[in-house]
C-alpha cells in the first residue's frame, strides 16, 4: 500500500480513537449502557412488530386480497394489523385460563401432602434414629401446642415495626418498578403499531439512505443479508410454535389415555417450554414430574418414562421435517447457539441465537461455494499491490472510443417515406 498524506491521516486519526477507548473504556461503557438501557422500548417494539407482523401478512393475505373498494384499501391495514393482536392476546389468555386455576390446585394439593408427609416423617425419623430424644436435649417443642405462638408473632411484628422504613422503601421500589414496566410495555406497543402502520415506507426510507451513503453494490449485499435475517428469524418462529403446538397436544392426549391428572395444564406447560430449544422439554418434562409427585409418586415416574418416549419421537420425527428442514442447520450448531447465547443472555439469547446462527451458516455457504471468486487472502494482497478491490482483482479497463456509425444505403430514407405515405 502506497504512502501518502490521506493514509498517515487515516492511520493517525485511528491510532488516536483506540487510544481514547482505551483510556476512557469505562466511561464510554457507562454511556453505551445507558444508550442501550433508552433503547430498550424501541427494541421491544420493533420485537413485538416483527412477531406481530407475522400473522399480520397472514391476515392480509387470507382476507379480501382481490378487494380494490377505496375504504377496504384504507381500512385494510388496521384491521389485519387489529386481528393480529388480537390473536396473540387472545391465545395468552387461553393459556392462562388452562394453566393458573391447575396449577392453584396442584400447589394446594403439595402443600397438603407435605402437610401429611411431615408427621410421618417425624414419626419414621423418631422410631429410627431417636430424634425426639435429640428435640428435647436441645430444648426445641417437639408438641406444636406448646409453641409460643403469641411471642413469636410479637417478635415479628417488633421487627416490621421496626424495619418499617425499609419496608416502605421496598415497597415503594417494587411499585416505582411495576409502573416503569407497564409504561414500557404500551410505549413498545405504541411504536409497533406505527412500524406496522407504515413499514414499507420506512424500509423503502432505509434502503434508499443506505444506497445514498454505502452505494449501489453495499446496499445490494446488505439487503441480501437482511433477507437471510428474515427468512430464517420468519422459519424459526413458525416451525418452534408449529413444533410446540404438535407437542402439547401429543403431550395432553398421551396422559388423557394414560389417566394422568393436570393433563390440559402439564401438556401446556410442554408446549410452552418447547419454545426453548433442546433444553425446553428437558425442563417441562420436570416441572411436569414434580406437579404429579405431589398426586403420586407413580404417576410421576409414569411420566417420566412417557415423556422419554414422547421426546424420541419428537426429536426424531417431528423437530426435523417442522424446523430443521426450514433452518437447515446442522444440530451440533443449534447446540452450540443454545449454549452461548443461554450463557450470554439466558432464555432470550437460546431463542435469539439459533436463527441468527442458522443465518451465519446460511451466508457462509452461499459465500464458499461462490465459483470464480477470489479469496479473502488475495483480495487483500491485491489491495497491497494497488489493483482494484473488485472480484477479479484486475485493474479497470480504461474506456475505448465508440465504434463508428453504420452506414446508411442510398435510397432508404425515400423508401421510408413512400411506406409511410401507403399507411
Amino acid at each position: 500500500m502506497k504512502l501518502n498524506w490521506k493514509s498517515c491521516l487515516i492511520a493517525g486519526v485511528s491510532l488516536f480513537l483506540l487510544f481514547l477507548a482505551t483510556h476512557y473504556w469505562a466511561s464510554i461503557a457507562g454511556l453505551i449502557s445507558i444508550l442501550w438501557a433508552s433503547a430498550g422500548t424501541l427494541l421491544l417494539g420493533a420485537a413485538i412488530a416483527y412477531v406481530v407482523n407475522i400473522l399480520m401478512r397472514l391476515y392480509e393475505r387470507k382476507i379480501a386480497p382481490g378487494c380494490r373498494r377505496p375504504l377496504w384499501i384504507k381500512a385494510r391495514r388496521s384491521v389485519c394489523m387489529l386481528l393480529a393482536f388480537l390473536t396473540l392476546l387472545a391465545a395468552i389468555v387461553l393459556l392462562l385460563n388452562i394453566i393458573v386455576p391447575q396449577l392453584v390446585s396442584c400447589f394446594d394439593n403439595l402443600v397438603r401432602a407435605l402437610g401429611e408427609a411431615v408427621p410421618e416423617l417425624y414419626a419414621w425419623l423418631d422410631e429410627h434414629f431417636a430424634l425426639g430424644e435429640y428435640l428435647r436435649e436441645q430444648n426445641i417443642p417437639t408438641d406444636f401446642t406448646s409453641i409460643d405462638w403469641r411471642g413469636i408473632l410479637e417478635e415479628y411484628a417488633h421487627v416490621l415495626l421496626s424495619g418499617f422504613g425499609g419496608v416502605m422503601n421496598a415497597a415503594v421500589t417494587v411499585t416505582t418498578s411495576l409502573i416503569g414496566m407497564v409504561v414500557t410495555f404500551f410505549l413498545s406497543i405504541i411504536f409497533a403499531c406505527n412500524i406496522l402502520a407504515s413499514k414499507e415506507r420506512i424500509g423503502s426510507q432505509f434502503y434508499r439512505l443506505c444506497g445514498r451513503v454505502l452505494g449501489k453494490d453495499i446496499t445490494t449485499r446488505l439487503r441480501h443479508v437482511l433477507q437471510v435475517l428474515d427468512d430464517c428469524f420468519h422459519a424459526y418462529i413458525v416451525g418452534q410454535l408449529t413444533e410446540a403446538l404438535i407437542l402439547g397436544v401429543l403431550c395432553t392426549l398421551g396422559m388423557l389415555l394414560l389417566r394422568m391428572p393436570y393433563a390440559p395444564m402439564i401438556g401446556t406447560l410442554m408446549g410452552v417450554t418447547a419454545l426453548i430449544p433442546i433444553a425446553g422439554g428437558y425442563i417441562g418434562a420436570i416441572l411436569g414430574a414434580v406437579m404429579l409427585f405431589s398426586v403420586s409418586p407413580y404417576q410421576a415416574l409414569g411420566f417420566i418414562i412417557f415423556i422419554l418416549i414422547l421426546q424420541q419421537i419428537e426429536g426424531n420425527l417431528i423437530y426435523p421435517r417442522v424446523v430443521g428442514n426450514s433452518l437447515r442447520l446442522p444440530g451440533i450448531w443449534v447446540l452450540a447457539a443454545v449454549t452461548i447465547g443461554g450463557g450470554m443472555m439466558g432464555i432470550p439469547g437460546m431463542l435469539i441465537f439459533v436463527p441468527l446462527t442458522a443465518a451465519v451458516y446460511r451466508l457462509l455457504g452461499e459465500w464458499v461455494n461462490t465459483p470464480h471468486a477470489p479469496s479473502l487472502a488475495e483480495k487483500i494482497s491485491a489491495l497491497d499491490k494497488g489493483a482494484a478491490p473488485d472480484d477479479k482483482c484486475a485493474p479497470v479497463p480504461a474506456p475505448s472510443d465508440p465504434p463508428p456509425p453504420t452506414p446508411v444505403p442510398p435510397g432508404t430514407a425515400q423508401r421510408r417515406k413512400r411506406k409511410k405515405r401507403r399507411c
